[in-house]
């Protein structure tokens, strides 16, 4: 059967997820396109169900993954071409949309390797640049990522859509800055902040050693908390006229630099 009304429990379920009470209140969050919802059934995320078009799909591929989801006990609706773009939440919609449990791990459960390589994100705003980070994260083989005295959620639409379904490949938790840095200390993780005020460029420091890139809000930068309980600051050279980088782009060069002092290796 083919649902066409907006009024059935499981779409008022869907459309509620857009909201980030319900979503906190659930548990659970949205995740669309075709490419995210099989990278997110990749790396082992439990689908609760799935929204599906097939009148949208773009290829065959696409069917064999429905069966394998659809065969494995995930309830598989599919709905009418209209109701699934009146349900979306991006644009070029393409047939997809599961609910997933929101990613998220309690400090204590994160396991990084030796050495560490962490992220923190110090109270990032906008859900765009959060899921980007995220995703240069998971591709560099970051072991952790910590949003510390968080403002977005890691069940976002945006955070999800800007990641490419990066955020259930990685693990990800939410604490306060001052939990945070007592328990990178801990563990001997280093946090290495960006200042323009720095002396040393971010090329000319040492992240071989277990390390934590910290990088800041989109307006105010990183926190004086984080400044003052940083183990290493550094520069990222600028020639011209703008005093900033977007803080994704900023999070990416000190990511690949770590990266590239370790070798493409690990």
């Amino acid at each position: 059967m083919i649902i066409t009304s907006a009024k059935n429990p499981r779409i008022k379920q869907v459309v509620d997820l857009k909201d980030r009470r319900e979503r906190e209140q659930t548990g659970l969050t949205r995740v669309e396109g075709y490419e995210e919802v099989r990278f997110a059934v990749r790396t082992g995320a439990k689908l609760s169900s799935l929204i599906f078009c097939p009148e949208l799909f773009r290829s065959d591929e696409e069917r064999g993954l429905l069966a394998k989801i659809a065969g494995s006990g995930v309830e598989a609706i599919e709905v009418s071409r209209e109701l699934f773009e009146r349900v979306a939440y991006r644009e070029g919609v393409d047939g997809w949309l599961g609910l997933v449990p929101t990613p998220s791990h309690a400090l204590s459960a994160l396991r990084p390797r030796d050495p560490a390589f962490i992220v923190v994100v110090d109270a990032v705003e906008k859900p765009g640049n959060l899921g980007a980070i995220v995703r240069t994260a998971e591709a560099a083989g970051v072991d952790a990522l910590i949003s510390a005295d968080p403002v977005t959620d890691w069940g976002n639409p945006n955070v999800v859509r800007a990641s490419k379904g990066a955020v259930f490949g990685i693990p990800v938790a939410n604490a306060g800055s001052d939990e945070t840095i007592e328990w990178l200390r801990a563990r001997g993780i280093k946090s290495v902040v960006t200042t323009p005020q720095a002396g040393k460029l971010h090329t000319e420091a040492d992240l071989t050693g277990p390390v934590a890139v910290v990088v800041g809000s989109e307006k105010y930068g990183v926190s004086k908390r984080w400044l003052e309980e940083a183990e290493m600051t550094v520069r990222i050279p600028m020639v011209g006229r703008i005093d900033s980088l977007n803080v994704a782009t900023s999070a990416a060069l000190l990511i690949y630099e770590v990266v590239r002092q370790r070798g493409a290796s690990r």
